[in-house]
């Protein structure tokens, strides 16, 4: 199987999981910690692109899970998160992963936002290294073995 078709086999795979989910997913430190983590992944080559902000409008207009929560606030948080990590990346990394790491308290919230980070790094076709490195720290910020998780 391609790396590819296993991408998206799993980023699939990880959607059934978070509908299954959705009534457990409504918490405050659900939506900013996984706004977070989609701020992270998009900024972790250090830059930003118009089609990164996009994949992201998409999530939060399309994902069943965040539809829990207003578009508007989803979207506002996320831009928030972004200008931290391009102002300053690393002390905007620090500051994103603390926020991420609000939603260990909640183990199924916790592997929901990994999931939701999984599903934004694959959705442009190739889930880099860079992306599977971010996502990878935030398991560690969340308490959760990365190999569950295939990183």
């Amino acid at each position: 199987m391609a790396l590819w078709d296993r991408i998206k086999e799993s980023a699939s795979s990880m959607q059934t999981q978070l509908e299954a989910k959705k009534n457990d997913l409504k918490s405050g430190a659900f939506r900013d910690a996984s706004m977070a983590m989609c701020a992270l992944v998009a900024a972790a080559d250090g830059t930003i692109d118009p089609s990164e902000r996009q994949r992201v409008a998409a999530l939060i207009a399309s994902n069943d899970v965040l539809q829990n929560f207003p578009a508007d606030d989803l979207q506002r948080r996320f831009n928030n998160y972004v200008n931290k990590l391009t102002a300053d990346f690393a002390f905007g990394k620090v500051s994103v992963l603390q926020e991420i790491a609000k939603a260990k308290k909640k183990p199924a919230e916790a592997r929901a936002v990994i999931q939701i980070g999984i599903i934004i790094g694959g959705a442009d076709g190739d889930f880099d290294k860079t992306e599977q490195a971010v996502v990878r720290e935030a398991c560690f910020a969340l308490d959760l073995p990365p190999h569950e998780f295939d990183l």
